[in-house]
């Protein structure tokens, strides 16, 4: 009796920990499929207030998690405005000032340019995959589509922005269908859905992500992609202060 009790609880980590391993495995499939190894992207981020509405175009660079570049496009009031990432440091480059601000970490949390994404969201310094542990919650579905419910609860000394989030991932193709952010006090605060899936260079993605914030329900911001390429020949020198204030809209 007592080697089998022994027995019992032996498999039963094996599960738990061959549980966590999936996860784990599930939410890098996921956030690969996003990224690749590199990218760039053209998109459009539409941020949509009760009494107005106002709409940024942008030029995205990325390599990995360690290199990212964006370039604003429009209006034109924020031409040429740029954002670059190179490991932990983070840049913003204002051209009607002559002038490049290094970003604290503690800004990660505000809003970008106005929107309900966040400067950690667009410039991506937290990763979901190495800042978390992940936990299986079950199966659900979004949009009649089979999903992993996924909980992510960040590790020990991660400088991330978020005090937990849950992941809703398609079993299928792993589309971040619906990603639900907390604070600290594990209060709901945005709520971001994937939707639109289509076809982008070599894979399909969700073209359209809505955040949505959880106390402002008559309020959202939604970022469309008209292009993407995945996996193209680019160099980390191009991530440099240099090349960001040199690019043209």
């Amino acid at each position: 009796m007592k080697n089998l009790k022994i027995l019992i609880i032996l498999l039963s980590l094996f599960a738990i920990n061959g549980y966590a391993q999936n996860a784990t495995e599930i939410v890098k499939k996921a956030d690969q499929k996003m990224r690749g190894q590199s990218s760039y992207a053209e998109m459009s981020m539409t941020i949509i207030r009760p009494d107005w509405t106002r709409e940024v175009s942008m030029k995205t660079w990325a390599v990995g998690t360690e290199y990212s570049l964006i370039l604003i496009t429009g209006p034109a009031r924020d031409q040429g405005v740029a954002y670059l990432k190179r490991g932990n440091e983070i840049w913003n480059w204002q051209p009607t000032i002559d002038r490049v601000v290094k970003l604290p970490s503690s800004m990660m949390g505000q809003s970008w340019m106005g929107s309900d994404f966040t400067n950690d969201d667009l410039v991506q310094e937290s990763s979901i995959v190495t800042d978390y542990n992940h936990k299986m919650m079950g199966d659900s579905s979004i949009e009649n589509i089979p999903v992993h419910k996924i909980e992510l609860i960040p590790k020990p000394n991660a400088a991330v922005v978020w005090g937990k989030a849950i992941l809703y991932i398609s079993k299928d193709n792993y589309y971040q269908m619906l990603t639900k952010f907390y604070d600290e006090d594990m209060e709901l605060v945005n709520t971001m859905r994937g939707s639109d899936i289509q076809q982008f260079d070599n894979r399909k993605i969700p073209a359209k992500l809505t955040v949505i914030p959880a106390d402002e329900d008559d309020q959202k911001t939604v970022l469309t992609y008209q292009s993407m390429q995945f996996n193209i020949e680019i160099q980390p020198s191009f991530f440099s202060i240099q090349k960001m204030k040199s690019l043209k809209p």
